[in-house]
């Protein structure tokens, strides 16, 4: 099978009606912080029991067909002593990985953020490949405020994410490009939409020159919503036909999917923005989800650390949370659902 080929197999499997990514990608310092939350130490044994139990969650294949994990989690193996990426497949679940080095402050341009991790990283792709990873992903963040980000931050950021993207797919790996416009701050609902609007444009830009394939990639956006801080909250609607007007002016028709982070989101609101969206007309490419919290949140509070008394509580909560982003890619998610079992 040659390179494209094989790119093709994995965007066929990903990109399936009804179905997301799970992001169980979180890097060191942000799953202490999660398990921190419920009390847990963040032990290489705890991290690897939480994320062996739900990625064994039955049927969870039902609606989730590819799984970022984190570098620690690719060679790390379950209960019955077979990989995690192994667990994954047998689930009908494509094993991807992160491959980004984390953030750091831009040089000369104060407020911004570039990402690390190019260096490398073709090495580090084939070790990945080996142990049984499919696609990658790679995220660069950018910071909203009257100042930022500043045009250096968007075209610095946007030439990172094409370089990964074409190295992964040079080594058939199907990158997913994650350019994060953050929540943080008092911004408005239009200001987030101004900026990810330039800074997607941006990205496509870059990754045109790099002679990315777009058919044989993934985007994981961050939705149109107001910061965190800001005193008018947006509907489900609003939030919908602001997300897709951006997209339907910056993304290509041939990018298969659209994998939408729910960064800072709550979990019923990632679902409802999402449902929204494939409530409207049809559009040229999958709207669907990659969320990480707003997947495991309810899981990780059912677990509390105990993989024994715990583990049925904590897979019904990760599948319940599936199967309604699941509902929400046909637009038939419903509010009530909610408090069904």
């Amino acid at each position: 099978m040659n390179i494209q080929d094989e790119l093709q197999a994995t965007i066929d499997v990903l990109v399936q009606k009804g179905k997301g990514i799970l992001a169980a990608d979180e890097s060191s310092p942000t799953i202490a912080k999660r398990f921190k939350a419920i009390d847990v130490e963040s032990t290489e044994e705890n991290r690897r029991a939480y994320r062996s139990l739900i990625l064994s969650t039955p049927g969870l294949g039902e609606f989730i067909s590819g799984v970022i994990l984190f570098e620690e989690t690719l060679g790390q193996r379950t209960d019955d002593d077979i990989t995690i990426p192994e667990l994954c497949t047998k689930q009908g679940i494509v094993p991807g990985i992160k491959v980004d080095a984390g953030k750091l402050p831009l040089a000369n341009s104060p407020g911004d953020e570039i990402t690390q991790g190019l260096d490398g990283l073709e090495l580090r792709l084939k070790g990945y490949k080996e142990q049984g990873a499919r696609f990658a992903k790679w995220r660069d963040v950018y910071n909203i405020s009257e100042t930022t980000p500043g045009r250096l931050a968007i075209e610095a950021n946007a030439e990172v994410l094409a370089r990964y993207a074409a190295i992964c797919q040079s080594q058939g790996i199907v990158p997913i490009v994650e350019p994060e416009v953050l929540i943080d701050g008092d911004h408005s609902l239009s200001r987030c939409a101004e900026v990810s609007e330039a800074v997607f444009h941006e990205v496509f830009h870059a990754l045109h020159r790099h002679h990315v394939v777009l058919e044989h990639m993934l985007l994981k956006p961050n939705m149109m919503v107001p910061g965190k801080q800001h005193s008018q909250k947006a509907s489900p609607d609003e939030v919908a036909a602001q997300t897709v007007r951006v997209l339907r002016r910056t993304v290509p028709a041939a990018v298969p999917s659209i994998n939408f982070l729910s960064g800072g989101l709550t979990p019923e609101q990632s679902t409802a923005y999402l449902n929204a969206m494939n409530q409207m007309n049809p559009q040229p490419w999958e709207l669907t989800f990659s969320y990480g919290r707003a997947l495991q949140e309810p899981a990780l509070q059912a677990w509390k650390g105990d993989s024994i008394n715990n583990a049925q509580q904590t897979q019904s909560a990760l599948y319940k949370r599936a199967k309604l982003n699941g509902a929400a890619r046909y637009g038939k998610y419903m509010d009530a659902m909610e408090s069904e079992n």
